[in-house]
This record gives structure tokens, sequence and C-alpha cells, in this order.
């Protein structure tokens, strides 16, 4: 027994030096966890020529909802949200192509191809019906995916859309208007601190060596992310003429202090939609599903409650 237990400690142990000296595999064991406390497993499916990589969770003849991450993100921005809805709702969180764990294929990443990407993808998991949540770019494909297949979307809920001209500019746009570096992009270890205090009011705790090798992921994707960008700008499509064309409950959810994008876009999108669900988070960035997880998933289940 004495032997027994000195061999697992010494395995406990090695295991920590290990985590210790590797922070990637200290990120995939966090990932793990929360995978396992949001009852998600990890899922993978060729749609044409692509390699989707998704989570999924929860009873497969519920409700889907379909989760659509940001420009420079990834699937993994769901999982303490989704971790709320997956007893009652089966729960996909997509990387889309370009991003994750997902195919990057030398092709056009603008949305409205980004959104045909999707209903392939959800074609494949033959999903008929759905209720759709995306934030910043992947609030931007939800929306126009709401608007070319309303008859399949049963919500659209978007967390800090982009596809807006916001009557006031955000500070991202007054940045990149004066040529600035983009605070979206890391281009070298130091900018991802930036990046962190710029989509967050209350930055969530990350183990230092977990956030330098963030870091160093985020310089090596640097140069597939400005192409993204650039697509993004320069084959931008509007979502203005678009929203008058969902059918579906609408619920806008902003943090008040986003410099991403601005809150007055909701100005913009409210007389737009038919009759939206708004709702405003004090004290909050860009990302109120990590910034807020709990809260952000209350107001997100009143909506579909309603929406029901």
């Amino acid at each position: 027994m004495k032997k027994l237990i000195f061999g697992l400690l010494l395995l406990l142990a090695a295991g920590a030096t290990t985590l210790y000296y590797s922070p990637g595999a200290l990120l995939a064991s966090m990932q793990l966890v929360e995978r396992q406390l949001a009852g998600l497993s990890h899922e993978q499916i060729t749609v044409g020529d692509l390699s989707i990589h998704y989570y999924q969770g929860g009873p497969v003849d519920a409700p889907t909802i379909l989760m659509l991450h940001g420009f420079g993100a990834n699937k993994d921005n769901w999982l303490r949200f989704a971790r709320h809805f997956t007893e009652r709702y089966r729960v996909i969180a997509i990387d889309l192509p370009g991003f994750g764990d997902s195919s990057k294929p030398a092709a056009s990443y603008d949305v409205g191809t980004q959104v045909e990407r999707v209903a392939a993808f959800t074609q494949a998991l033959n999903i008929e019906r759905l209720h759709l949540i995306g934030n910043s770019m992947g609030g931007h494909i939800g929306a126009l995916y709401a608007a070319r297949y309303p008859d399949q979307v049963l919500s659209v809920a978007l967390f800090a859309n982009a596809g807006i001209t916001a009557p006031q500019k955000s500070q991202l746009i007054e940045i990149l208007e004066r040529g600035e570096a983009n605070p979206l992009v890391v281009n070298a270890p130091e900018d991802f601190d930036r990046l962190l205090n710029f989509v967050f009011v209350d930055v969530p705790y990350l183990p230092a060596k977990v956030k330098q090798y963030m870091a160093s992921e985020g310089v090596a994707n640097r140069a597939l992310n400005q192409e993204i960008f650039g697509h993004l700008v320069n084959r931008y499509i509007p979502l203005e003429p678009e929203l008058a064309k969902i059918q579906a409950p609408t619920l806008l959810l902003w943090g008040e202090q986003d410099r991403a994008l601005h809150v007055s876009s909701i100005e913009v999108m409210r007389p737009l939609l038919r009759e939206p669900m708004v709702v405003v988070m004090k004290d909050c960035g860009h990302l109120p599903m990590i910034e807020r997880p709990a809260e952000a998933a209350m107001h997100y289940q009143a909506f579909l409650d309603n929406a029901d």
C-alpha cells in the first residue's frame, strides 16, 4: 500500500511538473475541465472540403442553440456561458473556418461566405430549426444568416454584433481611422495584455504561463487574422438593409463600456427589427458571455422563455 501511495504521489508530481513547464498542456487541462462542467464534448465533421470542429452537449432531441464566436476567437469563448443551457437545449459552439481547430482555407472570409459555410454545417448535422447566438463578427454572421434563412431560425441573439454604422464611433473605429495598429490583432507578445484590456472592463484571471502561451498563439496567427480582418472590411456587408428580413425574435445585448463596437448601434437596429428585446450590461465590455457569463446567460434565458 505504501508503494502504491508513493507511486501515485510521483505521478501527481510529474503531472504537475508537466503542466507547469507546458502551458499548452495546462490550457488544454483548463479547457477540459470547463467542457466537463458545461457537459460538452469536442466533435469534428467534414463539410465539403472543410474540417469543422465544434463543441456539442445537451439532449440531441432538444431545441438547438448554435453559438458563433467573434473575430480572432474560437469556440472556447462560450464554455462558461454554455453550461447554463445544456440541461434544456442541444448546444453547439462552432470553430468558424479560419479560427480555432477548423480548416483555414486560402479563400474568402467575408461574412456572406461564412454564412453559407455555417448553413452547410447545419445541413450536414441535419438541423432544421435552431436558435442562433453570435458575438461581434459572429453576431454579424448570425444576423445575416437569420435574414437569409428566416424559416430556419427560431430566434437570434446578437451580443455586441458587428455590421452596423453606429451613430457614435467606437474606440476601435477611431484607432483604425488614425492608421494605428489594430488592437484586436496580436502582433507581438506584449499586445496580448493590450487586447485583454481593450475587450474587457474586468479582465478574467489567467495564469501567467497560460497568458504567455495564448500571446504566442496570437502572434503565430497574426498574418491570417490580418487577412481575415481585411476581408471583413473590404468585403463589408452592412446589416441595415437586412434586418427587416429577420422574422425571428431578436435579442440585442451589449456591454455599456464596449470599446470595440459602440453601444449606440442599438439605436440603429431597434427600429429595423420586429420588437427586439434590448439589454445593456453596465460595467461590461465587448465579451459579456466571458466577462459575466452567469448574468449574460440569465438575460438570454429570459429572452428564450419569452421567444418560445
